[in-house]
C-alpha cells in the first residue's frame, strides 16, 4: 500500500515536473530498495510498511537535527530545504499522535500489562508498538514508559 502510494506520488512529481519533490520522493524510494536489499539478505523478501514507516520517522528526525544546526549558522535556504523535504516525507506517515495522548496511552498500557517496574520496559514498549504501530512516536512512548515505571513501586 505504502510502496504503491510513493509510486504514484512519483509519477505525479515527474508528470507536473515538481523537481524538488521528485528528488526527495527517489531518495525515499532508493532508501527502501536499500533496506529492501538488506533484508533479502537477511532472507526476506522486502521490508513491510512498518518499516517503511520507521524509515520515515528516522529521516523527519535527521531533518530536525539539520534544521537546528543551519539555524544556528544561519543558513535559512537550507532550513527551508530541509522543511519542504520533511513536509514530503510526512505525506507517507499517518497523523501523529500528540505527547499527551502517547501520556494516556502509556499509562493505559502500563496498566493493562500489570507493569510494575523497568523490568517490564521492553514488553510495555512492545505492547504500546503492537497496539498503536506507525501513529505513536515510540521513541516519545519509551521515554514516558521509562519515566513512569522508573516511579512504580515494586509490589
Amino acid at each position: 500500500m505504502l510502496r504503491e502510494r510513493l509510486k504514484d506520488a512519483l509519477a505525479q512529481a515527474e508528470q507536473q515536473g515538481n523537481s524538488e519533490e521528485l528528488a526527495v520522493l527517489r531518495l525515499i524510494r532508493t532508501a527502501i530498495k536499500d533496506r529492501d536489499a538488506a533484508a533479502h539478505v537477511r532472507g526476506r523478501d522486502a521490508i513491510d510498511d512498518a518499516e517503511i514507516h520507521d524509515m520515515l520517522r528516522t529521516m523527519l528526525r535527521q531533518r530536525d537535527e539539520s534544521i537546528g544546526a543551519y539555524e544556528q549558522s544561519g543558513r535559512i535556504e537550507l532550513v527551508e530545504q530541509e522543511q519542504l523535504e520533511q513536509r514530503v516525507i510526512r505525506r507517507f506517515l499517518p497523523p501523529q499522535m500528540s505527547e499527551d495522548e502517547i501520556e494516556a496511552a502509556v499509562r493505559a498500557t502500563i496498566a493493562a500489562c500489570c507493569a510494575k517496574g523497568l523490568k517490564d520496559l521492553g514488553r510495555t514498549v512492545d505492547a504500546l508498538k503492537s497496539a498503536y504501530g506507525p501513529e505513536m512516536d515510540l521513541g516519545c512512548a519509551s521515554s514516558a514508559a521509562k519515566r513512569l515505571l522508573r516511579n512504580c513501586q515494586p509490589g
